[in-house]
């Protein structure tokens, strides 16, 4: 019957005469994360792609066979079922995110589109009673004559300026 996946390991390196040390000068692997590997301490590995080629440096330095030591590892850590549905919850989770972003530009156009339209339909109120008010004759007892002309004067500057600092 097997031990655990660190016992094991830590075994076969033994029955070699192996020391962590080799393993290190040979691979490049920390001293840490080997003995954080043979103690099954998985949460001070790298994490994903990392602790896989962690454990396939140790296995080709020790003889091992990578791809069952890889497996054994996979099931060890917890990751070796879960792999597939990670991806899945990833690219569903980009897909989300993708169409909120969307959703969220359409929001905002909608809104845009429709204070537009608003301010049109102001326009174009403040058009016709202007128009009406002028061939009718009470127009210039709303706004008089001398004072028209500065309003007209200062709304243009001040739309202006704005229109200056918008594009400048």
């Amino acid at each position: 019957m097997m031990g655990s996946f660190g016992d094991d390991l830590r075994m076969e390196r033994m029955s070699r005469g192996i020391a962590l040390e080799d393993i290190t000068a040979v691979t490049k692997i920390s001293q840490h994360h080997l003995l954080a590997l043979e103690q099954e301490h998985f949460r001070q590995l790298p994490g994903g792609i990392l602790s896989k080629g962690i454990v396939r440096g140790y296995a080709t330095a020790v003889g091992l066979d990578q791809q069952d030591w890889t497996e054994r590892f996979l099931q060890a850590s917890g990751q070796g079922h879960n792999e597939e549905g990670n991806w899945t919850a990833f690219a569903s989770n980009v897909g989300r995110s993708r169409l909120q972003h969307r959703e969220a530009i359409e929001f905002r156009v909608r809104w845009i589109g429709a204070i537009l339209l608003l301010l049109l339909v102001a326009l174009c109120g403040y058009l016709a009673i202007r128009f009406y008010g002028v061939k009718v004759g009470w127009w210039t007892s709303l706004i008089p004559a001398n004072h028209a002309s500065i309003l007209v004067h200062d709304c243009y500057a001040s739309v202006r300026s704005w229109v200056d600092k918008l594009f400048s």
